[in-house]
């Protein structure tokens, strides 16, 4: 096999913890010995070990002389576990596969420097593109300190999430009600603002599948959810934030903050709202890498007017509504140049929906 297939085969294991590592990247590893794979693993959860450390325990026999693949550059620092490097370097490869450096500051280099440096044969940006958007959370958080931000809704086939009468439920299928759980086991964060608590009393968290429950952020400028919402019920199970302005009542942030949840207060915006870049700052300085936008829709046009939006996941219905509530208010674009383009990541079928899943394209100038 090729440095690319046992690659390839990296990556399928490193997504293997993608409801459970973040913050930390997704991460995968083999070894192989003499055209034989001895030891695979991949990180499984938050604080645990790495993917590199599980490989070499699970190797059949001495990995002397073998090859390791990995998909991100080893960690050379102290977090929750010791640096994989050391054990690396220790076991005595002949060769170590790398998909992609590794963008952390703690480590950025320093990995493979080490490797090399102990004379081990090491080969970077094997499938780099694949690697790097396995974790393009992860590098985005690094980069900037910013949430990676995905907009997610469901509409029927002429655009609406819902009828006239405000009646949303439900538009999709049960396959993808199943998909917008995984979606949420998936980020940090699922954020809504105060007209969704309102309308839709929502729990926001994962009960269709097996995963890790979000961090519930409401973004509420003048604190008008009601204290017996469910979301900020059961928050042992799933913590939640509301996002809130100077503008709140007093009594209301008392009451709130007095059931064990956490009342941020951020910045206005030019329309006297939560400043939504300001909210994703704050997000970020509490290690929430990732974020899913849920809605409504006025959330959805806040975020996309901002230019905050990474991905967006739309998952499409084949029904006909009419006249209803849009998916999409006004976005200011008055021309088709300026309209936001997606490049597709994916198009696939669930059930009887199609979800479209994509990723918008940073506008460049001409």
């Amino acid at each position: 096999m090729t440095d690319e297939l046992y690659m390839k085969l990296v990556l399928r294991l490193a997504r293997r913890g993608e409801a459970w590592v973040s913050p930390n990247p997704m991460v995968g590893c083999i070894i192989v010995k003499n055209g034989r794979i001895i030891g695979e693993g991949y990180h499984q959860r938050f604080g645990c070990y790495h993917a590199e450390i599980n490989a070499l325990h699970n190797a059949s026999e001495p990995v002397r002389g073998a090859t390791i693949y990995v998909n991100l550059e080893p960690c050379t620092h102290h977090g929750k576990t010791p640096p994989c490097i050391e054990s690396i370097i220790a076991a005595k490869p002949r060769r170590v596969v790398i998909g992609t450096a590794d963008p952390n500051p703690v480590v950025a280099g320093k990995g493979i420097e080490a490797l090399r440096t102990r004379g081990i044969k090491t080969t970077v940006g094997v499938l780099e593109k694949e690697c790097r958007n396995l974790n393009e959370r992860f590098f985005k958080f690094m980069r900037t300190g910013i949430p990676f931000v995905t907009v997610k809704f469901a509409q029927s086939i002429d655009g609406r999430i819902a009828t006239v009468s405000g009646h949303s439920r439900w538009i999709s299928c049960e396959q993808s009600l199943r998909f917008a759980h995984s979606l949420r086991s998936h980020h940090d964060a699922v954020l809504i603002g105060s007209g969704t608590v309102t309308k839709d009393n929502p729990e926001l968290t994962v009960r269709l599948l097996k995963g890790r429950n979000p961090i519930r952020v409401v973004v509420d400028s003048h604190l008008r959810i009601s204290p017996d919402s469910r979301i900020l019920t059961a928050q042992d199970e799933a913590k939640t934030i509301v996002a809130s302005t100077s503008q709140g009542s007093g009594a209301r942030r008392a009451r709130i903050a007095g059931l064990g949840i956490e009342v941020l207060t951020v910045d206005t915006d030019k329309d006297r709202r939560v400043d939504l870049t300001r909210l994703l700052f704050e997000l970020g300085k509490r290690n929430i890498s990732s974020v899913l936008v849920e809605g409504g829709a006025a959330v959805i046009t806040s975020v996309l007017t901002e230019q905050l939006a990474d991905r967006v996941v739309i998952i499409i219905a084949p029904r006909i509504i009419g006249k209803g509530i849009e998916s999409i208010g006004d976005l200011g674009i008055r021309s088709v140049d300026e309209s936001i383009r997606l490049s597709y990541r994916s198009i696939r079928r669930l059930g009887d929906d199609l979800v479209i899943d994509g990723r918008i394209e940073k506008k460049t100038l001409r």
